[in-house]
């Protein structure tokens, strides 16, 4: 496969596809599967360092099943570091869950079955580090596997600064420099588990924010979706639905609005649904004030739906602020993390 690839221009039917075809080609025996009531958009873009390669995908929901075929003591057997670049995504191994937020990390043994899945857009980067070069700083048997590693603070903030130093600077670096920089990226790793940023025990406001976002996300085509209706679903009170959401850095009422104006910059972007109206579009998506709904894409995208529309049928360039999450999706996630 290419170094990089994006669904962002191949048609809606056949994003997944394709998308799936390229993730194969690194990840092997495995088994995907996608939400079939959205739109799907991803990006996949592969560099190497140290001859060590690094993959950055980014993706709409996926839920990932890896079934390996490398055993305990085969040559192949690595570990697979992998750092959280956008939203939320729980990976599970070893019977242990864990749920990682922006800037952390996690380990995971690629001679093991493994999974993972997130309820809407996210990044993660994945380094996959052979078992001999690990051991070299730390006995394979003494890893944490799927255990969270803090980005907030301490050491887990500096891997996380790292690895998206190391992801944009790969191709530019010499093999000795490229080897020195692992060095002290496997040196910083290992200090991070042996101390207390390694958390054995999944957080609970992240899960329940997981299962917060995953029913948003299936649900955002009702127009009466609320946090009344999201704590009766989950079983939970209004108030936890509140105070979980505080971690997405936005109130529920402002995630739901801005998740379904993306699905309409989505839709209005799709030739294959030049037919439908944009007023259908919006109604489809949960909105049910067409005006309220020009003023809201208006003041996310920085242009009226209508524009935007006319724009992509006439093959006219379309601003960055107008692409939202469909700008080179690899790139811009790592332009997010270095500024913030």
């Amino acid at each position: 496969m290419s170094r990089s690839f994006s669904t962002d221009h191949i048609p809606a039917p056949d994003r997944q596809e394709a998308w799936l075809w390229n993730a194969k080609q690194i990840c092997g025996d495995c088994n995907f599967q996608f939400p079939t009531k959205f739109p799907f958009h991803g990006s996949i873009s592969r560099r190497r360092l140290a001859d060590l390669e690094m993959t950055l995908f980014s993706s709409s929901a996926v839920s990932f099943n890896k079934y390996p075929v490398a055993n305990s003591n085969s040559g192949n057997r690595a570990c697979i570091v992998i750092t959280q670049l956008q939203g939320l995504r729980r990976y599970c191994q070893h019977g242990k869950t864990t749920i990682l937020k922006k800037g952390d990390a996690t380990l995971i043994d690629s001679g093991v079955p493994w999974s993972s899945d997130c309820p809407g857009d996210c990044a993660r980067l994945y380094l996959r580090i052979p078992q001999v070069l690990i051991e070299s700083q730390l006995r394979f048997n003494e890893f944490a596997f799927a255990t969270r590693i803090s980005g907030d603070s301490g050491l887990g903030a500096i891997l996380y600064r790292l690895s998206t130093s190391l992801f944009e600077q790969a191709e530019s670096l010499s093999m000795v420099e490229g080897v020195s920089a692992m060095e002290g990226y496997l040196r910083i790793l290992a200090a991070c588990l042996r101390g207390d940023n390694a958390q054995t025990a999944a957080n609970p406001v992240l899960e329940l924010s997981t299962r917060i976002t995953n029913y948003i996300e299936t649900h955002l085509t009702e127009s009466t979706l609320g946090p009344v209706e999201i704590a009766t679903a989950l079983g939970i009170s209004v108030r936890h639905v509140h105070r979980a959401f505080s971690n997405q850095e936005s109130t529920v009422a402002d995630w739901i609005r801005t998740r379904r104006l993306k699905h309409c910059q989505s839709d209005l972007c799709n030739p294959r649904l030049q037919a439908k109206s944009i007023t259908e579009i919006a109604f489809y998506w949960g909105f049910n004030d067409s005006a309220h709904f020009s003023h809201a894409f208006k003041k996310q995208f920085r242009i009226c739906p209508r524009t935007l529309r006319s724009r992509v049928i006439s093959g006219l360039p379309v601003s960055a602020d107008a692409n939202g999450m469909h700008n080179s999706p690899e790139l811009s996630a790592i332009r997010r993390l270095r500024a913030s």
